[in-house]
């Protein structure tokens, strides 16, 4: 085959037509032809050349310069060995590089041409006679995978003009997807972009669709749209652009209201009919011109609903297939127009937004040696904004290393004036609570999480939650749980502030360390203050006036933080010092006093975190604490005692995690019958917890690493999660089992000898290093358990009862295990049975009898017989014959893994290719392992080929296939490898149901006995007599299962739910 290399040259034609002329030249082809012309696509031209027996090289030249080959095949067209060469040539440029190839089946049927059968096969058979079988062979391919490529049937059409319309149309959208204008070359990830514009736009609908692309200023919405314009520009014979939509009517017409929206309309209508002297005499106009006429409109930057309504009010004012695209920064608007297919541009990628800044400051993709990690600095500090990017990067091409430097304190503490002014339009529209709220959050809560926000504010004048939303709408926050504001438009609101005066103690909020530093050291705060926000990390050891805080009597948000997560308190305050303001939020990392202030008064507390503090105690007494939702006094080492809590009754979190010294909790947290988390983690004094309480929220409670607790902690019967690791606690209560809401139980220990009592709707047990011998029957009655994890129980010999729910079982390095089984043939997500080399040989089977859809993993010495393809090594390679593989297809693999010594995430990967070496699909599997003490199998199962959007690619007329796998540790650990195709029957009867089984797909199938391989053989594995359960009872239908394959492209996890993804990659926990 030639080379790449050799094939490649300049592309002087768009398309190049295959075709046997007396057939179609002077009908079909020719009205082709003409439409590509109107749509100024340029074809290449074979009326000059005289035709022989073989294409000269002026054709073979003509193929290789065309972007798309169209093959017009007609019933004469394999009478022509000229065609045939063409075809051959033409499949030779798809492959090599990539040319786009379009069918035409003209008035022949596809599967004449696959098979050389009917009128078609006739053709060719003499067009063979006397030919060598090389060429013959040659010519059967060809024309068997060309039948293949999807293409127009000029059968399955009416109307032979509308088939014209419809290829040329798709020529062109070909030619635009491949060669987007060269306008947009500098433009980071336009393709993805594009893409996803394009599958929204669903261009081959009738319908009319309007479309919104909605993101940040600056985020490159207009530039999408510009590139989207140039690219669907030549399918449409009316379209129009129209940009610099933001500002007042007015300010855009020069006019007010109505002549101001007739002035719009003509704008409009002037554009894309391309009349500078229209008229328009009312509101109505574009509706009358438009309405039979299929456009494509862009309205760029609209910041107004009414401008909308102006410019395309409703889809009956346009004609059918038409397309109207609207840019925003506000997704109110779009919504409020009803348009709900809306294209949110996020933010580029860190490698993307490397590349950016690249381009800009440096006019290639990549970072110049010695720029790494400042470059990195300026995109971060940009908040990998596309035009904070492009301007800043702008601004420092061609300077040295050292302006670089000068240029980063600058960047960070200022916003370049034309991002300012971008950015700030979208500030000035806000009403005056909103852009409250927005200096709110760019200067004390962003990043915090929304119902706290909205509860510490809850006293204000703001409405933060309708104030979020609408900042959100206006592309200003992004709020998923937390509240996230952009680098830059932070950056713009602490300006803002900024310029409120002169004096810092006089502005609203203090967020620069210096200027706070100052304030409280010299006491120049005064009641303007609401906020400060100081970052300690860089201001060495300093201590404040005693005074510091007392001419600011309106504090109401208080945080002083390290970013360094290390290192010793650097803020000192006097002994002396007795006065803080009456705060709604008190966040002080690292306090360096043993108590509060004496004359704090914390009433109106919400939020109180004092992390890593020097704390012993935070007050005496009781005091009145309606407002707190939240205490963390985590890693206070230092802190004995908890004050009592009795008025606190609307406090929510307790988190004390890593208080050493603390012993007891106080007997007032009966009265926290709103508290939903409590967390003691690794309080390894702590002996005293209130019993006979039952608290009537409370969800969830850590202990895990409390060594010295004995007592287990029979606080509430509404707890869902429970964690207790590592305790001296020896067996459940009684009680415990009627825990109704429990559904996550910790209990990982040397002093668990026997499980007792577990609630029956627990989802997740681990009782990982305990010293259990058993699991027994009983569990067969936990019918909602997905994972178990009995990880490291070294006297554990049985498991016996497994219920049917389960997904996910964890026996890595039992090493005393001989019996499993299980009870059921629904497939299951993980099985480990890592270093288990005491397995009997039923137990193996068994194990290796389940469809794990993620992996299973046990010891053995050699590839099980059911793997009908094996080889020696880490690849295999599978003749194929016609017809076994479908788009669909799917794989069971097994591979032989040798002792490996580290315990770390290892993944490994299958690589998957065709004839030549070309890669159709990868797939990997990541599992947290023990070392390996000996040989183990891996068994897996994936799908051959891509799904979802790529499924059409694949080509299924290959001879062969090759499966290599890989992983971390060393490939050279792999040493043998078997595979095995999954039939249909097969596919429905296991790995197809592990597609289902989280969607609530029918768990009851049968797997057909495949024979199982002798185990490893090394005499290690102890028989009992023990049979695998098999229930023959159970009768399974041998069909299909639904194929739902919308998740399958994605990592094997994503179609678990979210909370039991969490159980199986963090159960340790």
């Amino acid at each position: 085959m030639a080379s790449s290399s050799s094939l490649s040259c300049i592309k002087r034609y768009q398309v190049f037509s295959s075709f046997h002329g007396p057939d179609v030249r002077k009908g079909f082809l020719s009205h082709l032809h003409s439409v590509f012309e109107s749509k100024g696509i340029t074809t290449f031209n074979d009326q000059k050349i005289e035709r022989g027996q073989t294409i000269g090289p002026e054709l073979i030249q003509g193929i290789r310069e065309a972007r798309v080959s169209i093959v017009v095949l007609s019933k004469n067209y394999a009478f022509s060995s000229w065609c045939l060469d063409e075809l051959v040539e033409i499949l030779k440029c798809k492959e090599a590089l990539g040319q786009i190839v379009m069918t035409v089946f003209y008035e022949v049927d596809p599967s004449d041409v696959k098979k050389q059968s009917g009128v078609f096969g006739k053709a060719f058979e003499k067009t063979c006679q006397g030919k060598n079988e090389e060429v013959k062979i040659r010519w059967r391919n060809a024309l068997a995978h060309v039948a293949t490529i999807a293409g127009e049937h000029s059968l399955n059409w009416d109307n032979e003009a509308d088939m014209i319309q419809k290829i040329a149309t798709d020529v062109s959208n070909k030619l635009n997807l491949t060669t987007p204008s060269r306008d947009f070359d500098g433009m980071v990830g336009l393709e993805a972009h594009l893409t996803k514009l394009n599958s929204l736009l669903c261009l081959e609908c009738d319908d009319v669709k309007m479309v919104g692309i909605w993101g940040p200023a600056g985020i490159g919405k207009s530039t999408i749209a510009r590139a989207l314009y140039n690219q669907l520009s030549s399918s449409f014979q009316l379209k129009c652009f129209m940009g610099n939509l933001k500002g007042s009517l007015k300010n855009i017409m020069g006019v007010d209201d109505y002549d101001s929206q007739k002035s719009l309309q003509k704008l409009l209508l002037a554009k894309i009919l391309n009349q500078g002297d229209m008229r328009v005499h009312n509101l109505a106009a574009i509706k009358e011109w438009l309405q039979d006429q299929r456009v494509l409109i862009i309205l760029d930057d609209v910041d107004e609903l009414e401008k909308l309504e102006v410019l395309a009010k409703e889809i009956s004012w346009f004609g059918s297939g038409s397309r109207i695209i609207v840019t925003t920064e506000d997704k109110k608007i779009l919504k409020a127009h009803g348009i709900n297919d809306i294209y949110h541009v996020d933010f580029p990628s860190e490698e993307e937004a490397l590349e950016i800044l690249c381009l800009s400051a440096f006019k290639q993709s990549s970072i110049l040696d010695g720029f790494e990690e400042l470059a990195k600095e300026v995109a971060e500090l940009c908040g990998n904004l596309p035009l904070g990017l492009c301007v800043v990067g702008a601004s420092l091409r061609g300077e040295s290393k050292h302006e670089w430097e000068l240029q980063l304190s600058r960047i960070e503490g200022s916003l370049d004036g034309k991002i300012e002014d971008i950015l700030k339009v979208g500030y000035a529209r806000l009403s005056k609570k909103n852009q409250s709220l927005f200096l709110h959050i760019a200067c004390v809560f962003n990043n915090e999480v929304v119902d706290d926000v909205i509860s510490v504010l809850s006293d204000s004048k703001l409405d933060v939650g309708n104030g979020l939303k609408i900042l959100s709408d206006k592309s200003l926050v992004h709020t998923n749980g937390h509240i996230e504001m952009h680098h830059l438009l932070q950056t713009l609101g602490r300006q803002i502030v900024h310029e409120q005066s002169d004096e810092p103690g006089k502005r609203q909020f203090l967020t620069e360390a210096e200027e706070i530093l100052d304030v409280l050291t010299n006491e120049t705060g005064t009641g303007s203050v609401i906020g400060i926000s100081f970052d300690t990390s860089n201001i060495g050891e300093v201590s404040v006036s005693k005074e510091a805080f007392e001419g600011m009597r309106n504090l109401r948000f208080l945080r002083i933080y390290s970013n360094w997560l290390g290192g010793e308190v650097t803020l000192q305050i006097p002994e002396d010092m007795d006065y803080i303001p009456r705060l709604r939020l008190l966040h002080w990392a690292r306090y360096p006093r043993k108590s509060l202030p004496l004359r704090f008064q914390p009433e109106r507390l919400v939020e109180l975190h004092m992390p890593h503090s020097n704390l012993e105690k935070l007050w005496g007494g009781i005091q009145p604490l309606l407002n707190l939702k939240s205490i963390d006094l985590s890693d206070s080492m230092r802190l004995k005692e908890i004050p009592n809590l009795l008025k606190a009754t609307n406090l929510e979190k307790l988190k004390l995690r890593y208080c050493l010294s603390l012993v007891e909790l106080p007997s007032s947290i009966s009265n926290l019958h709103k508290l939903e988390i409590l967390d003691v983690e690794f309080c390894s004094k702590l002996k005293v917890i209130p019993t006979n309480i039952n608290l009537a929220s409370l969800e969830e409670v850590e202990m895990s690493h409390c060594s010295e607790l004995r007592t287990f902690p029979d606080i509430s019967s509404n707890i869902k999660k429970l964690n207790l690791r590592y305790t001296m606690i020896k067996d459940v209560p009684p009680s415990v089992g009627c825990w109704s809401r429990l559904n996550h139980l910790n209990i990982s220990s040397r002093m668990l000898k026997i499980l007792s009592h577990v609630p029956p709707c627990i989802t997740t047990l681990i009782l990982k290093d305990s010293d259990i011998e058993r699991i027994p029957e009983s569990f067969i009655g936990l019918t909602r358990l997905y994972l178990l994890s009995v990880d490291s129980c070294r006297k554990l010999k049985s498991i016996l009862g497994l219920p049917s729910s389960l997904k996910v079982l964890d026996a890595n390095d039992c090493v005393s295990l001989k019996r499993v089984r299980f009870s059921f043939h629904n497939p299951i997500h993980t099985l480990g049975f890592n270093n288990c080399w005491k397995l009997d040989e039923e137990a193996r089977r068994g194990i290796m009898q389940k469809s794990g859809y993620r992996y299973i993993c046990l010891p053995g010495k050699k590839i099980p017989a059911e793997f009908t393809h094996k080889a020696t090594g880490r690849s295999i390679t599978i003749p194929l014959s016609p017809g076994t593989l479908s788009a669909s297809s799917r794989f069971k693999a097994s591979i032989l893994i040798l002792p490996v010594e580290r315990d770390v995430f290892r993944t490994i990967r299958c690589s998957i290719r065709s004839n030549g070496g070309v890669k159709v699909h990868s797939c990997e599997r990541s599992y947290l392992s023990l070392p390996l003490r000996s040989e183990h199998l891996f068994i897996f199962h994936d799908d051959l080929f891509p799904q979802g959007n790529k499924c059409h690619e694949v080509d299924l007329t290959m001879s062969e296939i090759t499966l290599e796998f890989s992983c971390d540790f060393g490939d050279d650990k792999i040493v043998e490898c078997g595979v095995q195709i999954m039939a249909e029957e097969a596919e429905g009867s296991s790995s197809r149901e592990l597609d289902n089984f989280e969607t609530g797909g029918n768990n009851n199938h049968h797997t057909d006995g495949d024979e199982v391989g002798d185990g490893d053989g090394d005499g290690d594995n102890e028989a009992e007599g023990f049979k695998f359960a098999q229930d023959e009872n159970i009768k399974t239908s041998k069909r299909m299962l639904p194929k739902t394959r919308e998740n399958s492209g994605s990592s094997p996890l994503a179609q678990v739910p979210r909370c039991k993804r969490i159980c199986i990659r963090r159960y340790g926990d």
